[in-house]
C-alpha cells in the first residue's frame, strides 16, 4: 500500500455533516501549522457523503468528493479512514471493512464503539490496524488519551463526569433562571445545543455510551452499556434545584464509575454535589471529567463536549497520531482499548440495588395532620434514617412539597420505601429522588 507520497499522507473522510465539515475546514485552515509540527502534510484525498450538498462551501478540489464510501475505503493510497457518519448501521460496516483492510480508523461515534467494541477489537487484532476515537468522549477534552496514555502507570479508582452539554445547559438554565425543563430544552434547541429529538441526551443514553467507553479504558474490562443504570433529567424542577441549593448542593447529570477491584460500579443519573466540588461550577454546555488515580490523585479536564470545531479538533488530533504512527512504522502503537487483549478482565457491574449513598427525596403531600409522621414511619420501616426535613410553604388547598435528605441508605430499600409512600392516598404525585454524591458522607 502506497501510504506516503513524498512528505504527505492521505486521509479519506466518510460523512461531511457538521463534524465532517469541521474536519475538512480544520485541515485546510491549519494545514501548514500541522505540517510544521509533524513534518508532513495531512492531505484530504477523498470525502464521501450521499448528499452532494453536504460539501458545498468546503471548497474541495475536483475529484475529492464521492458519494461512494467504499471507493474511499478501497483506495490503496488512503491509509487513514475517518468515519463521521454516525449511528450503528452502515457506519459499522464501513468501519469494519476499513479495519479488515488494515487501515487506521478514526471516529467520533461513541454509540458505535460502545455497542460493537468486541467486534472492533477483534478486527484490530487480526489486521494490526489502529482504531482511534478520542472525540467519542468529551469532545475536545483528551479523556481517552489521558486514560490510554497519560495515566498508564495509574490504577484508576474513579471517574466522575459531566459528559452531555445539552443536559448541562438545561440544568444551568433551571438553576440560574428558574426555567422549567420544557422551556430550558426549547432554548437549548434554539441555540443549537440540543437536537430536534433530544431523547438520547435528556434521558441519559448519550452519557451512558461515553461512560461505557471510559470504564473499559480505565478499568480494563468489557462493559455492556445496556447494563449501566441510567436516569435522565426530565423530572428535575426549579423547586428541586432551589431546595438543593439551600442545602448547599448543585444538581448535575453525572456519569459515575468506581473501581471496586473485583467488580465495577457504573451509573448515570442526576446527582447532588456540594458547591465546593469543582464539577458544580461547570455551566452552560460545557463538559468536565474528574479522574482519580492512585498516583495523580484528582485530575480534572474541562472543555467543550460538542460542536463543530471542538470535536473536529479531537478528530484531527487522532488523525495526526495515526499519521505519525504510520510514518514511523509503529502502528498499532497502543491497544485500541488501552489494555493488552489478554489482560482484559470480565468484571461484573454492581447491581444498582446494592448502591449505598445518601438521598434527596421530595413528596407532594396533602396538607393534613400526621402526614410527616406517616412518611417517616415508612422510611424507618426500611431502615432509612432522615438527616434533614424541609417543608416548602403551606397552603390551605392542594399538596405541599416535603423534602427529606437521608443518611446513607441502600438503593433497594429507598426504592421500596418510595413505592410504599407513593401509594398512600395523601401523596399527590410520584415521589422525586435525587442521589447525593458527597465526599463526606456519613
Amino acid at each position: 500500500m502506497d501510504n506516503l507520497s513524498g512528505n504527505s499522507i492521505s486521509v479519506g473522510l466518510l460523512g461531511c455533516g457538521v463534524v465532517g465539515a469541521g474536519v475538512a475546514k480544520l485541515l485546510a485552515q491549519n494545514g501548514d501549522l500541522i505540517a510544521s509540527r509533524i513534518g508532513m502534510e495531512i492531505k484530504l484525498a477523498k470525502a464521501a457523503d450521499i448528499n452532494p450538498d453536504a460539501v458545498a462551501g468546503l471548497n474541495l478540489a475536483d475529484g475529492i468528493y464521492t458519494n461512494d464510501a467504499m471507493e474511499v475505503i478501497n483506495d490503496p493510497t488512503i491509509p487513514i479512514i475517518v468515519e463521521l457518519i454516525g449511528g450503528q448501521g452502515i457506519a459499522k460496516d464501513f468501519v469494519l471493512a476499513a479495519l479488515n483492510k488494515g487501515k487506521t480508523v478514526v471516529t467520533a461515534n461513541k454509540a458505535l464503539v460502545a455497542a460493537y467494541r468486541d467486534e472492533i477489537a477483534v478486527a484490530c487484532e487480526k489486521s494490526g490496524a489502529d482504531f482511534l476515537f478520542e472525540a467519542s468522549v468529551g469532545g475536545c477534552m483528551p479523556v481517552i488519551k489521558s486514560l490510554r496514555e497519560s495515566l498508564v502507570s495509574n490504577k484508576v479508582d474513579s471517574i466522575f463526569g459531566i459528559l452531555n452539554g445539552t443536559c448541562n445547559y438545561i440544568l444551568t438554565q433551571i438553576t440560574q433562571e428558574g426555567m422549567p425543563f420544557d422551556q430550558a430544552l426549547a432554548q437549548a434547541q434554539e441555540l443549537g445545543f440540543a437536537e430536534a429529538d433530544p431523547t438520547l441526551d435528556v434521558e441519559g443514553m448519550d452519557t451512558v455510551h461515553k461512560l461505557a467507553l471510559s470504564v473499559a479504558l480505565a478499568f480494563g474490562t468489557r462493559v455492556n452499556y445496556k447494563e449501566i443504570y441510567v436516569d435522565g433529567i426530565t423530572r428535575i424542577t426549579p423547586l428541586d434545584i432551589t431546595i438543593a441549593a439551600e442545602f448547599g448542593y448543585s444538581v448535575k447529570l453525572l456519569a459515575i464509575a468506581k473501581n471496586h477491584g473485583d467488580f465495577v460500579e457504573a451509573r448515570v443519573h442526576p446527582t447532588m454535589i456540594t458547591h465546593d466540588n469543582l464539577l458544580s461550577s461547570v455551566g452552560r454546555n460545557m463538559n468536565a471529567v474528574k479522574i482519580v488515580g492512585d498516583a495523580v490523585g484528582e485530575m480534572v479536564l474541562y472543555g467543550a463536549g460538542a460542536g463543530m470545531m471542538p470535536t473536529a479538533s479531537a478528530v484531527v488530533g487522532d488523525i495526526v497520531d495515526a499519521a505519525r504512527n504510520i510514518q514511523l512504522g509503529c502502528h498499532p502503537r497502543i491497544p485500541a482499548f488501552s489494555y493488552q487483549p489478554a489482560a482484559i478482565r470480565e468484571l461484573p457491574l454492581m447491581p444498582m440495588d446494592e448502591l449505598v449513598t445518601r438521598y434527596y427525596v421530595r413528596f407532594s403531600a396533602l396538607d393534613r395532620p400526621g402526614v410527616l409522621s406517616v412518611i417517616s414511619g415508612v422510611l424507618a420501616k426500611y431502615s432509612i434514617s432522615i438527616a434533614s426535613v424541609h417543608q416548602k410553604g403551606r397552603h390551605t388547598e392542594g399538596p405541599v412539597p416535603i423534602v427529606m435528605l437521608t443518611h446513607e441508605a441502600k438503593e433497594a430499600n429507598i426504592r421500596k420505601a418510595l413505592e410504599e409512600v407513593g401509594s398512600l392516598d395523601v401523596i399527590a404525585e410520584e415521589p422525586m429522588l435525587i442521589r447525593i454524591e458527597d465526599e463526606n458522607q456519613e
